[in-house]
């Protein structure tokens, strides 16, 4: 077989690997032994393309400076993100997918415009792919565009996420729209510009920079309460930039990795606006969060019932049925330990706990099940919110450790609420309801939560970890 023959067989054997690590990532039991097969498919891709045709011409010619800033270039990729990997907190994981996003899209949109600069010497004759309309340049614009968008919208999600000052509060400009608009039409026009006269780079460069506020003016006016649906978005657009710079280099495995991980992004978004009853338009332009609330005072006002360790651990003494509700104080916190410690204390006198997972819980999709399988508590526990909520009228106790948004009944009661139909773990059904929170605090969405005044419910003031930690101790006295 020839050289190429080899190369092609290597991105056939990534590509399976991708496919292969895709299926595997479907299910917890199975997701890192996935995230390695895909580990290694992207290592023999990176190997495959070391010995194209470009690369080996340098060799042979003893040309170094091409080897030598890959090499540099690998090096310092792969001790960037050896050390994000290993540094990074898991309260941050959200934060860095966001970046790892950008850092997809800013790749493609390069690539784009180094191949790009490199064909323009060919000239614009009807064999060339500098050519009005060829495949070239319509996947050239299209990758600009994309990874643009991708790249700065990650940014500044990565900047809410973090809640930055500057980027906490959402843009509520009235005219975003209109702005939004121009944009829009402005990339239209680029890309049209870019496909009839490619061979003009500076028209691809004014894309990238139209695209680049377009990503940032798209994402500013997104609240908190939308955030896991972004994060799956963006993580869809830099593969639909990744699949489309593979068109412009002739690149299979690119042209596959990037059409699977923009394929899954879109699927994962639609299941996550499901599961907020919220439909992805709404997302974009809906604003949820965004708006100024009533206080609630008058909702909290001399109605919260308050409770100590002791008093929450003698109630817990006599429960048969314990459900954990966790969020994102809870990772906040770092508390997935002291709860395992906790279900164990509860266990060993004869409480059956389970925990009580919502979709979007947290910053990202599945972000509560990466939490708790870091602490080791067996996958079989962690119940999904369409198969626990039938059971809250059995529950002696719910405990909701950092939850808001997606505990709050308004979302049932409420038709005027902003979160109005929004699917939630129906907790307020339970016998008794203890929330840990460290203040009367809203969610992401901004708005009051009827739960921490019902009848039944009791607050518990502490940071989530000390909060638990204390809890145990109590019921070591018991």
């Amino acid at each position: 077989m020839s050289s190429q023959a080899w190369i092609n067989l290597a991105y056939l054997t990534a590509s399976m690997l991708f496919i292969v690590a895709f299926k595997l990532m479907t299910g917890p039991r199975t997701a890192v032994k996935g995230n390695y097969l895909g580990a290694a498919g992207m290592a023999i891709a990176i190997i495959a393309a070391c010995f194209e045709k470009p690369i080996m011409q340098s060799v042979e010619t003893w040309n170094a400076w091409p080897i030598l800033l890959l090499a540099i270039a690998a090096t310092i990729g792969g001790v960037i993100g050896g050390l994000m990997a290993v540094r990074y907190p898991m309260t941050g994981m959200p934060q860095m997918v966001a970046l790892l996003n950008g850092f997809g899209g800013a790749a493609s949109t390069l690539v784009a415009g180094a191949e790009l600069w490199n064909t323009s010497a060919i000239g614009t004759g009807p064999a060339s792919p500098l050519a009005p309309w060829t495949q070239f340049a319509i996947a050239t614009a299209f990758t600009g565009l994309i990874g643009a968008v991708t790249f700065t919208g990650s940014l500044i999600a990565f900047a809410k996420l973090e809640e930055l000052p500057r980027f906490k509060q959402a843009w509520t400009d009235p005219n975003r729209h209109w702005i939004n608009l121009g944009l829009a039409a402005a990339t239209l026009l680029l890309i049209w510009g870019v496909c009839a006269a490619p061979h003009w780079n500076s028209l691809f460069w004014l894309l990238v920079i139209a695209g680049s506020v377009l990503g940032c003016t798209l994402t500013m006016p997104i609240g908190g309460a939308d955030m896991p649906v972004v994060i799956c978005l963006l993580n869809s657009y830099s593969g639909l930039a990744a699949a489309a710079a593979g068109f412009v280099i002739d690149n299979s495995v690119l042209v596959i990795a990037g059409s699977l991980v923009g394929a899954s992004g879109l699927i994962l978004t639609a299941i996550m606006c499901q599961a907020m009853n919220r439909s992805l338009i709404g997302v974009l332009f809906g604003g949820l969060g965004t708006t100024v609330v009533a206080s609630s005072d008058d909702i909290y006002a001399g109605k919260v019932k308050s409770a100590s360790a002791e008093e929450i651990a003698m109630l817990l003494e006599g429960a048969g049925r314990v459900v954990i509700v966790p969020g994102y104080g809870l990772a906040v916190a770092q508390a997935q330990h002291a709860v395992r410690e906790f279900a164990a204390a509860l266990e060993s006198r004869g409480t059956t706990v389970e925990y009580a997972i919502h979709p979007v819980a947290g910053r990202m999709p599945g972000h509560m099940n990466v939490l708790l399988a870091e602490a080791d508590i067996p996958y079989e526990k962690l119940r999904e919110m369409d198969d626990i909520n039938p059971t809250f009228p059995e529950t002696d106790v719910a405990i909701v450790i950092g939850a808001n948004d997606v505990v709050n009944p308004a979302a049932r009661t409420d038709p005027t609420s902003p979160i109005a139909g929004m699917p939630i773990l129906d907790v307020d059904k339970a016998r008794t309801v203890v929330v840990v929170k460290r203040s009367l605090s809203p969610g992401f969405a901004g708005i009051p939560n009827p739960l921490f005044v019902a009848d039944n419910t009791l607050m518990y003031f502490a940071d989530g970890k000390k909060a638990i930690l204390d809890l145990t101790a109590a019921l070591g006295k018991a």
